[in-house]
Protein backbone atom coordinates (compact mmCIF):
# COMPACT_ATOMS: atom_id res chain seq x y z
CA UNK A 1 0.00 0.00 0.00
CA UNK A 2 1.65 3.10 -1.29
CA UNK A 3 0.97 6.58 -0.07
CA UNK A 4 2.67 9.66 1.12
CA UNK A 5 3.13 8.43 5.02
CA UNK A 6 4.48 5.03 3.75
CA UNK A 7 7.25 7.34 1.48
CA UNK A 8 7.86 9.31 4.79
CA UNK A 9 8.20 6.38 6.63
CA UNK A 10 11.48 4.85 4.41
CA UNK A 11 12.90 8.32 3.95
CA UNK A 12 13.18 8.05 7.84
CA UNK A 13 14.92 4.85 7.63
CA UNK A 14 16.84 5.44 4.75
CA UNK A 15 18.69 8.66 6.12
CA UNK A 16 18.84 8.27 9.61
CA UNK A 17 22.73 8.72 10.33
CA UNK A 18 22.79 7.27 14.30
CA UNK A 19 25.65 4.81 14.60
CA UNK A 20 25.00 1.55 15.22
CA UNK A 21 27.04 -0.48 17.85
CA UNK A 22 26.95 -4.06 18.50
CA UNK A 23 26.40 -6.05 21.27
CA UNK A 24 29.55 -6.51 23.36
CA UNK A 25 28.75 -10.24 25.01
CA UNK A 26 30.22 -11.84 21.40
CA UNK A 27 31.74 -15.09 21.71
CA UNK A 28 32.93 -15.84 18.27
CA UNK A 29 31.00 -19.34 18.35
CA UNK A 30 28.86 -19.45 15.59
CA UNK A 31 25.46 -20.41 16.19
CA UNK A 32 22.37 -20.44 14.55
CA UNK A 33 20.75 -17.09 13.64
CA UNK A 34 17.72 -14.96 15.26
CA UNK A 35 14.42 -15.30 13.03
CA UNK A 36 12.91 -12.20 12.21
CA UNK A 37 9.99 -12.15 10.63
CA UNK A 38 9.10 -8.84 8.57
CA UNK A 39 5.48 -8.78 7.63
CA UNK A 40 4.76 -5.39 5.82
CA UNK A 41 3.20 -4.78 1.90
CA UNK A 42 5.59 -2.14 0.90
CA UNK A 43 8.86 -3.73 -0.27
CA UNK A 44 11.06 -0.62 0.37
CA UNK A 45 10.00 -1.18 3.93
CA UNK A 46 11.81 -4.88 4.07
CA UNK A 47 14.98 -3.42 1.70
CA UNK A 48 15.75 -0.81 4.63
CA UNK A 49 14.96 -2.98 7.15
CA UNK A 50 17.47 -5.69 6.10
CA UNK A 51 19.72 -2.66 5.02
CA UNK A 52 20.02 -1.00 8.50
CA UNK A 53 20.03 -4.77 10.56
CA UNK A 54 22.41 -6.64 7.67
CA UNK A 55 25.20 -6.55 10.67
CA UNK A 56 23.37 -6.64 13.52
CA UNK A 57 24.43 -9.08 16.26
CA UNK A 58 23.01 -9.97 19.80
CA UNK A 59 24.35 -12.51 22.10
CA UNK A 60 26.64 -13.69 19.63
CA UNK A 61 24.04 -14.76 17.26
CA UNK A 62 23.49 -12.47 13.63
CA UNK A 63 19.88 -12.36 12.56
CA UNK A 64 18.23 -14.10 9.63
CA UNK A 65 15.46 -12.33 7.61
CA UNK A 66 12.01 -13.80 6.81
CA UNK A 67 9.84 -11.86 4.78
CA UNK A 68 6.01 -11.88 4.10
CA UNK A 69 3.99 -8.89 2.20
CA UNK A 70 0.61 -10.13 2.57
CA UNK A 71 -1.52 -11.30 5.72
CA UNK A 72 -1.83 -14.41 4.11
CA UNK A 73 1.57 -15.24 3.45
CA UNK A 74 1.92 -13.93 7.00
CA UNK A 75 0.33 -16.97 8.69
CA UNK A 76 2.04 -18.98 6.06
CA UNK A 77 5.26 -18.55 7.53
CA UNK A 78 4.52 -18.20 11.16
CA UNK A 79 3.02 -21.83 11.09
CA UNK A 80 6.05 -23.03 9.27
CA UNK A 81 8.55 -21.63 11.29
CA UNK A 82 7.75 -22.20 14.84
CA UNK A 83 11.36 -20.67 15.96
CA UNK A 84 10.56 -17.38 14.83
CA UNK A 85 12.13 -15.03 17.46
CA UNK A 86 10.57 -11.28 16.46
CA UNK A 87 7.72 -10.13 13.98
CA UNK A 88 7.87 -6.52 12.74
CA UNK A 89 4.15 -6.13 12.28
CA UNK A 90 2.10 -3.70 9.98
CA UNK A 91 -1.25 -3.24 10.69
CA UNK A 92 -2.81 -1.85 7.84
CA UNK A 93 -1.93 -4.24 4.46
CA UNK A 94 -5.00 -6.12 2.51
CA UNK A 95 -7.63 -5.08 5.01
CA UNK A 96 -7.27 -2.15 7.71
CA UNK A 97 -6.72 -4.62 10.90
CA UNK A 98 -4.43 -7.11 8.87
CA UNK A 99 -1.94 -7.23 11.14
CA UNK A 100 -4.31 -7.16 14.39
CA UNK A 101 -5.88 -10.40 12.72
CA UNK A 102 -2.21 -11.68 12.65
CA UNK A 103 -1.72 -10.91 16.67
CA UNK A 104 -4.58 -12.89 17.31
CA UNK A 105 -3.77 -15.90 14.89
CA UNK A 106 -0.28 -16.07 16.51
CA UNK A 107 -1.44 -15.71 19.94
CA UNK A 108 -4.92 -17.87 20.08
CA UNK A 109 -4.50 -20.42 16.74
CA UNK A 110 -0.77 -20.94 16.98
CA UNK A 111 -0.80 -20.60 21.20
CA UNK A 112 3.31 -19.58 20.42
CA UNK A 113 3.64 -16.66 23.62
CA UNK A 114 7.35 -16.58 23.32
CA UNK A 115 7.30 -14.70 20.03
CA UNK A 116 7.76 -11.51 20.56
CA UNK A 117 5.25 -8.67 18.38
CA UNK A 118 6.43 -5.08 16.86
CA UNK A 119 3.67 -3.70 15.34
CA UNK A 120 4.50 -0.78 13.22
CA UNK A 121 2.30 1.26 11.45
CA UNK A 122 2.94 4.08 9.08
CA UNK A 123 -1.27 4.68 9.97
CA UNK A 124 -2.04 5.53 14.11
CA UNK A 125 -5.31 6.96 13.50
CA UNK A 126 -6.39 3.32 12.19
CA UNK A 127 -4.62 1.87 15.15
CA UNK A 128 -4.95 3.94 18.16
CA UNK A 129 -1.77 2.96 20.73
CA UNK A 130 -3.79 2.96 23.71
CA UNK A 131 -6.28 0.39 22.24
CA UNK A 132 -3.94 -1.71 20.98
CA UNK A 133 -1.70 -2.00 23.50
CA UNK A 134 -5.03 -2.79 26.18
CA UNK A 135 -6.85 -5.37 24.15
CA UNK A 136 -4.06 -6.98 22.03
CA UNK A 137 -1.20 -8.97 23.32
CA UNK A 138 1.54 -7.22 21.12
CA UNK A 139 5.17 -6.27 23.07
CA UNK A 140 5.95 -3.10 21.39
CA UNK A 141 3.99 -0.46 19.38
CA UNK A 142 6.08 1.59 17.07
CA UNK A 143 4.90 4.45 14.35
CA UNK A 144 7.18 4.08 11.04
CA UNK A 145 8.06 8.21 11.12
CA UNK A 146 9.63 7.46 14.89
CA UNK A 147 11.82 4.15 13.92
CA UNK A 148 15.07 5.49 12.83
CA UNK A 149 17.88 2.89 12.46
CA UNK A 150 19.23 3.73 15.93
CA UNK A 151 15.28 3.22 17.76
CA UNK A 152 15.30 -0.02 15.54
CA UNK A 153 18.38 -1.17 16.66
CA UNK A 154 17.18 -1.00 20.54
CA UNK A 155 13.89 -1.92 19.47
CA UNK A 156 14.89 -5.68 18.50
CA UNK A 157 17.33 -5.77 21.06
CA UNK A 158 14.93 -5.63 23.56
CA UNK A 159 13.02 -7.51 21.78
CA UNK A 160 15.69 -10.78 22.02
CA UNK A 161 16.28 -10.26 25.63
CA UNK A 162 12.58 -10.75 26.68
CA UNK A 163 12.48 -13.99 23.82
CA UNK A 164 15.65 -15.09 24.75
CA UNK A 165 14.58 -15.45 28.62
CA UNK A 166 11.24 -16.62 28.20
CA UNK A 167 12.72 -19.26 25.73
CA UNK A 168 15.24 -20.28 28.80
CA UNK A 169 12.41 -19.99 31.09
CA UNK A 170 10.35 -22.82 28.65
CA UNK A 171 13.22 -24.77 28.29
CA UNK A 172 13.77 -25.01 32.11
CA UNK A 173 10.07 -25.46 32.53
CA UNK A 174 10.89 -28.75 29.89
CA UNK A 175 13.54 -30.03 32.06
CA UNK A 176 11.87 -29.78 35.15
CA UNK A 177 8.60 -31.93 33.67
CA UNK A 178 11.24 -34.81 32.83
CA UNK A 179 12.56 -34.79 36.21
CA UNK A 180 9.57 -35.16 37.61
CA UNK A 181 8.41 -38.17 35.08
CA UNK A 182 11.06 -39.89 35.86
CA UNK A 183 10.69 -39.53 39.68
CA UNK A 184 7.18 -40.87 38.92
CA UNK A 185 8.30 -43.92 36.95
CA UNK A 186 11.70 -44.64 39.47
CA UNK A 187 11.21 -48.19 38.85
CA UNK A 188 10.91 -48.52 35.10
CA UNK A 189 14.22 -49.49 33.09
CA UNK A 190 15.02 -45.92 31.92
CA UNK A 191 14.29 -44.08 35.07
CA UNK A 192 18.02 -43.22 35.39
CA UNK A 193 18.21 -41.87 31.50
CA UNK A 194 15.49 -40.33 31.86
CA UNK A 195 16.37 -38.68 35.40
CA UNK A 196 19.85 -38.12 33.44
CA UNK A 197 18.38 -36.26 30.32
CA UNK A 198 16.57 -34.21 32.49
CA UNK A 199 19.17 -32.88 34.25
CA UNK A 200 21.25 -31.92 31.47
CA UNK A 201 18.17 -29.97 30.34
CA UNK A 202 17.58 -28.13 33.10
CA UNK A 203 21.73 -27.68 33.26
CA UNK A 204 21.83 -26.07 29.62
CA UNK A 205 18.81 -23.43 30.74
CA UNK A 206 21.12 -22.37 33.48
CA UNK A 207 24.30 -21.21 30.83
CA UNK A 208 21.37 -20.76 28.10
CA UNK A 209 23.69 -23.43 25.80
CA UNK A 210 22.06 -25.07 23.40
CA UNK A 211 24.17 -27.63 21.91
CA UNK A 212 26.61 -29.85 22.77
CA UNK A 213 26.34 -31.47 26.21
CA UNK A 214 27.06 -34.47 27.80
CA UNK A 215 26.43 -36.00 30.86
CA UNK A 216 29.10 -39.32 31.61
CA UNK A 217 28.55 -41.70 34.42
CA UNK A 218 31.72 -43.91 35.61
CA UNK A 219 30.89 -47.44 36.38
CA UNK A 220 31.52 -51.35 35.84
CA UNK A 221 30.18 -53.00 32.97
CA UNK A 222 31.51 -57.17 32.88
CA UNK A 223 33.96 -56.21 35.26
CA UNK A 224 35.42 -53.38 33.13
CA UNK A 225 35.69 -49.73 34.45
CA UNK A 226 34.55 -47.33 32.30
CA UNK A 227 32.85 -43.91 31.53
CA UNK A 228 29.39 -44.20 29.97
CA UNK A 229 27.35 -41.39 28.63
CA UNK A 230 23.91 -41.37 30.24
CA UNK A 231 22.64 -38.58 28.23
CA UNK A 232 23.18 -36.15 25.45
CA UNK A 233 22.51 -33.75 23.09
CA UNK A 234 23.61 -31.45 20.57
CA UNK A 235 26.84 -33.00 18.38
CA UNK A 236 26.73 -35.88 20.81
CA UNK A 237 22.93 -36.37 21.08
CA UNK A 238 23.43 -40.09 19.58
CA UNK A 239 25.40 -41.16 22.11
CA UNK A 240 23.49 -42.31 24.42
CA UNK A 241 24.50 -45.56 26.45
CA UNK A 242 27.85 -45.78 24.26
CA UNK A 243 31.15 -45.87 26.00
CA UNK A 244 32.73 -42.03 25.75
CA UNK A 245 36.08 -43.38 24.52
CA UNK A 246 34.03 -44.55 21.50
CA UNK A 247 32.34 -41.22 20.40
CA UNK A 248 33.89 -38.49 22.03
CA UNK A 249 36.61 -36.48 20.63
CA UNK A 250 39.93 -36.75 22.25
CA UNK A 251 40.13 -33.35 23.92
CA UNK A 252 37.02 -33.50 25.14
CA UNK A 253 37.04 -37.32 26.52
CA UNK A 254 40.57 -36.14 28.31
CA UNK A 255 39.07 -33.17 30.17
CA UNK A 256 36.29 -36.03 31.34
CA UNK A 257 38.46 -38.42 32.73
CA UNK A 258 40.13 -35.50 34.07
CA UNK A 259 37.49 -34.25 36.04
CA UNK A 260 36.57 -37.91 37.12
CA UNK A 261 40.50 -38.18 38.45
CA UNK A 262 41.02 -35.35 40.06
CA UNK A 263 37.37 -35.44 41.02
CA UNK A 264 36.81 -31.72 40.87
CA UNK A 265 35.05 -29.09 38.38
CA UNK A 266 36.38 -26.95 35.83
CA UNK A 267 35.30 -23.58 34.30
CA UNK A 268 36.94 -22.18 30.84
CA UNK A 269 35.50 -19.07 28.39
CA UNK A 270 33.37 -21.20 26.47
CA UNK A 271 33.13 -24.88 28.14
CA UNK A 272 32.99 -26.29 31.84
CA UNK A 273 33.43 -29.95 33.04
CA UNK A 274 31.13 -29.97 36.32
CA UNK A 275 31.89 -33.21 38.49
CA UNK A 276 30.03 -34.33 41.49
CA UNK A 277 30.03 -37.68 43.78
CA UNK A 278 27.53 -39.32 46.02
CA UNK A 279 27.60 -39.72 49.57
CA UNK A 280 27.87 -43.62 48.47
CA UNK A 281 30.71 -42.93 45.59
CA UNK A 282 28.84 -42.49 42.82
CA UNK A 283 30.50 -40.42 40.17
CA UNK A 284 28.87 -38.51 37.97
CA UNK A 285 30.58 -35.49 35.19
CA UNK A 286 28.17 -33.45 33.13
CA UNK A 287 30.68 -31.52 30.24
CA UNK A 288 28.81 -28.31 28.14
CA UNK A 289 30.33 -26.43 25.45
CA UNK A 290 29.50 -23.26 23.34
CA UNK A 291 28.33 -20.37 25.31
CA UNK A 292 30.13 -17.44 26.67
CA UNK A 293 32.13 -17.10 29.83
CA UNK A 294 29.73 -18.05 33.28
CA UNK A 295 29.43 -15.47 35.58
CA UNK A 296 30.34 -16.21 39.18
CA UNK A 297 27.23 -16.14 39.94
CA UNK A 298 25.94 -18.86 37.03
CA UNK A 299 28.70 -21.06 38.61
CA UNK A 300 27.13 -20.99 42.18
CA UNK A 301 24.06 -22.22 40.88
CA UNK A 302 25.46 -24.50 38.64
CA UNK A 303 27.43 -25.78 41.92
CA UNK A 304 23.96 -25.87 44.08
CA UNK A 305 22.48 -27.71 41.22
CA UNK A 306 24.90 -30.59 41.16
CA UNK A 307 24.58 -30.91 44.95
CA UNK A 308 21.04 -31.59 44.69
CA UNK A 309 21.07 -33.40 41.55
CA UNK A 310 24.09 -35.88 43.71
CA UNK A 311 21.19 -36.06 46.27
CA UNK A 312 18.35 -37.28 43.72
CA UNK A 313 20.97 -39.19 42.13
CA UNK A 314 22.29 -41.39 44.80
CA UNK A 315 18.02 -42.10 46.11
CA UNK A 316 17.57 -43.67 42.05
CA UNK A 317 20.46 -45.85 42.59
CA UNK A 318 19.66 -47.34 45.78
CA UNK A 319 16.01 -47.32 44.43
CA UNK A 320 17.59 -49.70 41.41
CA UNK A 321 19.87 -51.37 44.22
CA UNK A 322 16.75 -52.69 46.51
CA UNK A 323 14.79 -53.88 43.21
CA UNK A 324 18.15 -55.52 42.03
CA UNK A 325 18.16 -57.23 45.62
CA UNK A 326 14.30 -58.13 45.65
CA UNK A 327 15.05 -59.92 42.06
CA UNK A 328 17.09 -61.94 43.13
CA UNK A 329 15.66 -63.43 46.12
CA UNK A 330 13.10 -63.84 43.70
CA UNK A 331 15.18 -65.80 41.72
CA UNK A 332 16.85 -67.84 44.33
CA UNK A 333 12.91 -68.68 45.50
CA UNK A 334 12.46 -70.37 42.37
CA UNK A 335 16.12 -71.66 41.86
CA UNK A 336 15.18 -73.56 45.50
CA UNK A 337 11.94 -74.80 44.31
CA UNK A 338 13.82 -75.80 41.12
CA UNK A 339 16.49 -77.78 42.88
CA UNK A 340 13.92 -79.65 46.42
CA UNK A 341 11.98 -81.14 43.22
CA UNK A 342 15.40 -82.76 41.54
CA UNK A 343 14.06 -80.74 38.15
CA UNK A 344 16.75 -80.30 35.08
CA UNK A 345 19.14 -77.57 36.06
CA UNK A 346 17.61 -73.88 34.48
CA UNK A 347 14.11 -74.68 34.19
CA UNK A 348 13.53 -71.62 35.91
CA UNK A 349 15.70 -69.52 33.80
CA UNK A 350 14.06 -71.07 30.52
CA UNK A 351 10.58 -70.28 31.65
CA UNK A 352 11.57 -66.89 32.53
CA UNK A 353 12.92 -66.30 29.14
CA UNK A 354 10.37 -68.02 26.95
CA UNK A 355 7.92 -66.39 28.68
CA UNK A 356 9.51 -62.56 28.38
CA UNK A 357 9.47 -63.42 24.85
CA UNK A 358 6.27 -64.64 24.31
CA UNK A 359 4.84 -61.59 26.62
CA UNK A 360 6.58 -59.38 23.99
CA UNK A 361 5.38 -61.31 20.63
CA UNK A 362 1.97 -61.02 22.20
CA UNK A 363 2.28 -57.10 22.32
CA UNK A 364 3.02 -56.18 25.69
CA UNK A 365 5.50 -53.58 26.51
CA UNK A 366 9.29 -54.06 27.49
CA UNK A 367 8.28 -53.17 30.81
CA UNK A 368 5.68 -55.76 31.66
CA UNK A 369 7.70 -58.28 29.80
CA UNK A 370 10.55 -57.38 32.19
CA UNK A 371 7.53 -58.37 35.16
CA UNK A 372 6.85 -61.54 33.67
CA UNK A 373 10.30 -62.90 33.37
CA UNK A 374 10.83 -62.11 37.08
CA UNK A 375 7.72 -63.35 38.06
CA UNK A 376 7.92 -66.41 36.75
CA UNK A 377 10.64 -68.16 38.58
CA UNK A 378 7.99 -68.53 41.47
CA UNK A 379 5.54 -70.43 39.06
CA UNK A 380 6.00 -73.81 41.33
CA UNK A 381 7.17 -72.06 44.79
CA UNK A 382 3.93 -73.68 46.06
CA UNK A 383 6.12 -76.90 46.06
CA UNK A 384 7.81 -76.20 49.02
CA UNK A 385 4.80 -77.41 50.82
CA UNK A 386 4.42 -81.43 48.84
CA UNK A 387 5.81 -83.77 50.90
CA UNK A 388 9.45 -85.01 49.08
CA UNK A 389 7.44 -88.62 48.66
CA UNK A 390 5.06 -87.31 46.13
CA UNK A 391 7.52 -84.78 44.74
CA UNK A 392 10.11 -86.77 43.14
CA UNK A 393 8.28 -90.11 43.19
CA UNK A 394 9.60 -91.87 39.97
CA UNK A 395 6.66 -93.41 39.07
CA UNK A 396 2.58 -91.68 38.49
CA UNK A 397 0.93 -90.36 40.94
CA UNK A 398 -2.22 -92.18 42.31
CA UNK A 399 -5.32 -89.98 42.19
CA UNK A 400 -5.04 -88.92 46.02
CA UNK A 401 -1.41 -88.29 45.83
CA UNK A 402 -1.94 -85.87 42.32
CA UNK A 403 -4.92 -84.04 44.44
CA UNK A 404 -2.11 -83.72 47.07
CA UNK A 405 0.25 -82.22 44.25
CA UNK A 406 -2.03 -80.10 42.85
CA UNK A 407 -2.52 -78.11 46.43
CA UNK A 408 0.80 -76.27 45.27
CA UNK A 409 -0.93 -74.21 42.85
CA UNK A 410 -2.96 -72.35 46.26
CA UNK A 411 -0.33 -72.72 48.01
CA UNK A 412 1.93 -70.78 46.02
CA UNK A 413 -0.88 -68.33 45.60
CA UNK A 414 -1.60 -68.22 49.60
CA UNK A 415 2.07 -67.56 49.66
CA UNK A 416 2.55 -64.11 47.36
CA UNK A 417 -0.64 -62.48 47.18
CA UNK A 418 -0.60 -60.44 50.26
CA UNK A 419 2.45 -58.40 48.59
CA UNK A 420 1.70 -55.24 46.78
CA UNK A 421 4.69 -55.08 45.07
CA UNK A 422 4.17 -55.71 41.02
CA UNK A 423 6.30 -58.23 40.29
CA UNK A 424 5.27 -60.39 43.49
CA UNK A 425 1.53 -59.56 42.77
CA UNK A 426 2.49 -61.11 39.00
CA UNK A 427 4.09 -64.68 40.68
CA UNK A 428 0.84 -64.64 42.90
CA UNK A 429 -1.43 -64.96 39.84
CA UNK A 430 1.19 -67.14 37.75
CA UNK A 431 1.75 -69.34 40.49
CA UNK A 432 -2.10 -69.52 40.96
CA UNK A 433 -3.04 -69.95 37.36
CA UNK A 434 -0.57 -71.53 34.99
CA UNK A 435 -2.07 -75.12 35.55
CA UNK A 436 -5.37 -73.95 34.21
CA UNK A 437 -6.23 -74.77 30.97
CA UNK A 438 -7.78 -73.09 27.66
CA UNK A 439 -10.81 -75.47 27.54
CA UNK A 440 -11.71 -75.36 31.40
CA UNK A 441 -10.10 -78.76 33.03
CA UNK A 442 -7.64 -77.01 34.93
CA UNK A 443 -6.49 -76.49 38.17
CA UNK A 444 -7.17 -75.51 40.21
CA UNK A 445 -10.09 -73.25 39.68
CA UNK A 446 -11.86 -74.66 36.33
CA UNK A 447 -11.04 -71.06 34.76
CA UNK A 448 -11.88 -71.16 30.52
CA UNK A 449 -10.38 -69.02 28.05
CA UNK A 450 -9.71 -65.30 28.89
CA UNK A 451 -10.55 -65.84 32.29
CA UNK A 452 -7.13 -66.99 32.69
CA UNK A 453 -5.09 -64.12 33.18
CA UNK A 454 -2.73 -63.47 30.07
CA UNK A 455 0.73 -64.04 32.98
CA UNK A 456 -1.18 -67.50 33.60
CA UNK A 457 -1.74 -68.33 30.09
CA UNK A 458 1.87 -67.29 28.93
CA UNK A 459 3.68 -69.31 31.79
CA UNK A 460 1.14 -72.79 30.99
CA UNK A 461 3.00 -73.06 27.79
CA UNK A 462 6.43 -71.78 28.43
CA UNK A 463 6.03 -74.26 31.52
CA UNK A 464 5.09 -77.54 29.52
CA UNK A 465 7.65 -76.91 26.41
CA UNK A 466 10.22 -77.04 28.68
CA UNK A 467 9.19 -79.59 30.93
CA UNK A 468 8.57 -81.74 27.77
CA UNK A 469 12.22 -80.74 26.42
CA UNK A 470 13.47 -81.75 30.01
CA UNK A 471 14.13 -84.89 31.59
CA UNK A 472 12.55 -85.56 34.94
CA UNK A 473 12.16 -88.54 37.45
CA UNK A 474 9.53 -89.70 35.93
CA UNK A 475 10.14 -89.16 32.49
CA UNK A 476 13.08 -88.82 29.75
CA UNK A 477 12.88 -85.69 27.54
CA UNK A 478 10.73 -85.93 24.57
CA UNK A 479 12.16 -85.41 20.93
CA UNK A 480 11.43 -81.73 19.78
CA UNK A 481 8.80 -82.85 16.77
CA UNK A 482 7.12 -84.75 19.33
CA UNK A 483 6.52 -81.66 21.67
CA UNK A 484 5.81 -79.25 18.74
CA UNK A 485 3.13 -81.51 17.61
CA UNK A 486 1.62 -81.90 21.14
CA UNK A 487 1.44 -78.12 21.47
CA UNK A 488 -0.49 -78.22 17.85
CA UNK A 489 -2.85 -81.00 19.24
CA UNK A 490 -3.17 -78.92 22.40
CA UNK A 491 -3.95 -75.91 20.66
CA UNK A 492 -7.48 -74.03 22.27
CA UNK A 493 -7.40 -77.19 24.66
CA UNK A 494 -4.92 -76.72 26.64
CA UNK A 495 -3.21 -74.10 25.20
CA UNK A 496 -4.04 -70.18 24.10
CA UNK A 497 -4.35 -70.29 20.44
CA UNK A 498 -3.22 -67.11 19.53
CA UNK A 499 0.03 -67.95 22.12
CA UNK A 500 0.92 -71.39 20.48
CA UNK A 501 0.76 -69.65 17.00
CA UNK A 502 3.33 -66.95 18.24
CA UNK A 503 5.58 -69.43 19.86
CA UNK A 504 5.22 -71.31 16.66
CA UNK A 505 6.09 -68.95 14.45
CA UNK A 506 9.26 -67.48 16.36
CA UNK A 507 10.19 -71.42 17.26
CA UNK A 508 13.87 -70.15 16.41
CA UNK A 509 14.22 -67.45 18.91
CA UNK A 510 12.71 -69.86 21.60
CA UNK A 511 15.17 -72.91 20.76
CA UNK A 512 18.07 -70.30 21.13
CA UNK A 513 17.09 -69.69 24.75
CA UNK A 514 16.86 -73.61 25.24
CA UNK A 515 20.36 -73.91 23.33
CA UNK A 516 21.65 -70.78 26.07
CA UNK A 517 20.29 -72.77 28.99
CA UNK A 518 21.17 -76.05 28.35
Amino acid sequence: MTNEAGQADVDELLFADEEIGAELDVTGIEQEPWLLLIVDDEKQIHQVTRMVLHDFEFAGRKLDFLSAYSAHEARQLLKEQPNIAVVLLDVVMEVEDAGLQIVRYIRDELKNQAIRIILRTGQPGQAPERTVIMEYDINDYKEKTELTSQKLFTTIVTALRSYRDIKTIEKSRVGLEEIIKSSASLFELQSLKKFASGVLTQMTSIVNVHKNALHCSFAVTKGVEDIYILAASGDYAASQDARARDVVPIDVLSEIEMAFHNRRSSFSADRFVVYFQSKMGMENVIYMNGFQELSEWERYLIDIYSANVSVAFENLYLNEELESTQQEIIYTMGEITETRSKETGHHVKRVAEYSRLLALKYGLSESEAEVIRLATPMHDVGKVGIPDAILNKPAALTPEEFEIMKSHANLGYEMLKHSNKKVLYAAAIIAWQHHERYDGTGYPQGLKGEEIHLYGRITALADVFDALCSDRVYKKAWELDRVLELLRAERGKHFDPQIVDLFLNHLDEFLQIKEMYR
